[in-house]
């Protein structure tokens, strides 16, 4: 609650989609558990958090990863490695999941809820939405890979958003055939190399007045 508005654009400004990070300099354990709560804390619609975020660590599984990620190095140079994958579908149980949660966590009974229940079944279970429930899903991914970074840009530590993929061949590699679940996007972190060029050149950014307009 202390960061300053200057310190916050400062690390906004720091940050670039670092492209060579430094393979021996691991996150440490502290900073990453934070990120990970970042990660859980994302907002999503409902709230129902309808993903999973699969931090993948073994040498061997981002080795075979490099090979559908167009030969980018970050995915076996950076300290860690996110995947982020989203439901295929929605189902009843992922309601009732949230329903169970949510009276679990603030004391109210699940009958209570019902009408809560009911719109979330008669949009993204049953509804138009249902019909393309990954792709809602999707862009809730988007929302914690926003929240990711930005968190690692005021903690210092480097990242690097990966739309470079090809998802289903993730999916092979990291076996999410048949549970539920099926690759976006992913995101590398850690710390970024001296060699890396990009860490030098300037932001290229629009101004403001060119992006943000009031009505």
């Amino acid at each position: 609650m202390s960061q300053s508005t200057q310190q916050l654009v400062d690390a906004l400004q720091w940050r670039y989609a670092t492209k060579v990070f430094d393979a021996n300099k691991k996150i440490p354990a502290d900073v990453w558990s934070v990120l990970e709560k970042t990660l859980v804390l994302t907002p999503t619609s409902y709230g129902l958090q309808p993903y999973q975020f699969l931090i993948v660590q073994s040498a061997a599984k981002r080795a075979a990863l490099l090979a559908h990620s167009w030969g980018q190095k970050q995915v076996v140079d950076c300290s860690h490695y996110v995947v982020f994958s989203a439901r295929t579908e929605m189902k009843e149980e992922d309601v009732a999941r949230l329903i169970a949660r949510t009276s679990e966590i603030r004391g109210i009974p699940a009958e209570k809820l019902n009408f809560y229940r009911d719109m979330m079944l008669g949009d993204v279970v049953n509804g138009e939405r249902g019909k393309t429930a990954h792709e809602w899903a999707a862009r809730q991914c988007y929302i914690a890979l926003g929240n990711l970074m930005t968190a690692a840009a005021v903690l210092g530590v480097d990242a690097c958003p990966m739309e470079g993929i090809v998802p289903e061949e993730y999916d092979k590699v990291l076996g999410l055939a048949g549970s539920g679940y099926a690759t976006v996007v992913a995101c590398a972190l850690g710390y970024r190399s001296a060699d890396d060029k990009y860490a030098r050149l300037p932001k290229v950014r629009y101004h403001i007045a060119d992006l943000v307009k009031e009505i």
